[in-house]
């Protein structure tokens, strides 16, 4: 029975990452005339809340989706129904002083219906099947494979000074007298002598040195991650791209791009070298594609969730896409750095799931500033 309930939440959690209905809150108030609130004003209220939820929907979703939002605003206005399944009334409240009537309603939103909105808005979609821009995309799932960390090497230096100052004095006195009686000689000496000495030492010490640091040498091992090349062709596709995942591309490169290169500079680094990005624009011209998606969606360490005692993971994703048809290609939409987790009974289900969650998320908002920046 545990074993069940742990695959059954697995599975609640996978769907709700990629559901397609999404709760949502909102809050309006209006100002109305004579001595109470008609009807008319409460159905007014009523699509005003409605409509700052879908709102709030998509601020909560990033800047490129809230822009889309404004674009469909008008649509949602016209036919609510179409995108908001139910809403439910939480709190109502009257100020008949103001006259000021405020609500709040939490509904569930067909956010398919939100997401085909927007892509039929887009300069893409709006093309026509003759009119789909070409699109490649390689994006690579690693993890930390080693990594070495460096003592820090520290130097140190002492000088000292000492000074020293010494006086010594020394004097000597003596007196010899003789006399001479009854033909003896007497002698008589006297000797007095004085000495004086000092000394100063004074002693100064200054330290200094310094320290150096070495970043960390990591190297990563890739991941196989087949069933998110579904993820990212889905995606592209529904916003009207004609999409080819780069390893379909490379034998019409004229030899110029290999997905070797790539997968070897992620290996090795966070970034991609000069010369291999360079024959990657270089192989894509060649074989008339107008856009490249590309990026990296590093796997973070496995641990249990404190909450559903699920194993957790947490995956960071980078990814960028450029526009080749350009002299010099533009970056014209990246995403992150920004971190997905997802859950499971295994570390190997949680890292699935948290992998498709980014792949999805990464796509839907590159091609949500896509769909902004009006391309075809």
């Amino acid at each position: 029975m545990k074993k069940l309930f742990l695959l059954l939440a697995a599975m609640v959690f996978a769907s709700s990452a990629l559901a397609q209905v999404q709760q949502a809150r909102g809050k309006a108030t209006v100002t109305y005339e004579g001595w109470s609130i008609s009807r008319e004003d409460k159905a007014r209220a009523l699509s005003a809340a409605q409509l700052k939820a879908v709102e709030f929907y998509y601020a909560d979703a990033g800047e490129a989706e809230s822009e889309n939002f404004d674009a469909i605003r008008q649509k949602i206005l016209s036919d609510p129904d179409r995108y908001i399944l139910d809403s439910t009334i939480l709190a109502e409240d009257e100020n008949s002083d103001k006259k000021q009537y405020t609500v709040a309603v939490r509904v569930s939103l067909n956010v398919a219906n939100l997401r085909n909105a927007v892509k039929a808005n887009s300069a893409v979609a709006k093309g026509g099947v003759a009119g789909r821009s070409p699109l490649a995309f390689i994006f690579v799932s690693r993890e930390v494979e080693s990594s070495r960390a460096y003592d820090d090497r520290v130097y140190k230096r002492v000088d000292g000074k000492v000074d020293v100052k010494g006086q010594s004095n020394y004097s000597e006195k003596g007196v010899e007298g003789e006399s001479i009686r009854g033909g003896q000689i007497g002698t008589s000496a006297s000797t007095s002598a004085q000495m004086s000495g000092s000394m100063q030492r004074s002693v100064s010490v200054e330290t200094g040195g310094s320290r150096t640091r070495r970043a960390t040498d990591s190297t990563f091992r890739l991941i196989p991650s087949a069933n998110l090349s579904q993820v990212f062709t889905s995606t592209f596709a529904k916003a009207g791209f004609k999409v080819n995942e780069a390893a379909l591309i490379e034998p019409y490169t004229g030899g110029q791009f290999k997905v070797a290169n790539v997968e070897n500079d992620y290996q090795s680094g966070m970034d991609l070298k000069p010369a291999t990005l360079a024959s990657m624009v270089a192989g894509m011209r060649v074989a008339h594609m107008a856009y490249i998606a590309l990026g990296t969606l590093d796997v973070g360490l496995a641990d249990r969730d404190p909450n559903s005692g699920l194993m957790r993971v947490a995956v960071t994703v980078n990814a960028k896409l450029l526009d080749i048809g350009q002299t010099i290609p533009d970056t014209i939409a990246s995403v992150g750095p920004v971190q997905y987790a997802g859950t499971g009974p295994t570390e190997a289900e949680a890292r699935n799931n948290a992998l498709r969650l980014a792949a999805n998320n990464a796509a839907r908002e590159l091609t949500s500033q896509i769909t902004n920046l009006s391309l075809r």
